[in-house]
């Protein structure tokens, strides 16, 4: 049984908070890897939950390998993400407040390839023309391309 299931067992859908780990991964073209969020329907980042015992580096890492195939080395810390902008009901009625730290990463090696249950496709796009991303992300995504002014803590 996961962390969350294993929690929610205990507390039904009363808020928690829960830390979340997110990459860009950015290649040589300058380009961003984006998935296509199956829950949502829309463009977001890869990332996920953590796990109980894992590092945020870690969490990151196996996010990013669970939902594109991709094995990631060296991470930059882009931003924290906290406080009631992060709070959240999803469409289960789970509430949860957010913390989550997005990191940068051009030191990948793989194939991508498409988690089916969590992406309905994966790739790269132009940091300039990226395409509509999930509204949750946005601050992240503008944070993205001020880069030269972080790590942000929102």
């Amino acid at each position: 049984m996961d962390y969350i299931t294993y929690l929610r067992n205990m507390i039904g859908n009363e808020r928690v908070i829960m830390v979340v780990a997110g990459v860009f991964v950015i290649n040589e073209s300058e380009e961003v890897l984006l998935q296509l969020r199956s829950d949502h329907e829309v463009w977001g980042l890869p990332g996920g939950y953590l796990e109980m015992g894992e590092s945020v580096q870690e969490g990151a890492r196996r996010e990013v390998y669970e939902e594109t195939g991709l094995q990631l080395g060296s991470l930059e810390l882009l931003g924290i993400y906290s406080g009631e902008t992060q709070q959240r009901t999803l469409p289960n009625g789970d509430q949860v407040q957010l913390v989550k730290l997005i990191f940068t990463c051009r030191d990948f090696q793989g194939e991508i390839r498409v988690d089916k249950e969590e992406s309905l496709d994966v790739q790269f796009f132009p940091i300039s023309d990226l395409p509509p991303v999930w509204q949750n992300q946005s601050q992240e995504f503008a944070d993205l391309m001020q880069r030269s002014k972080g790590p942000f803590i929102r």
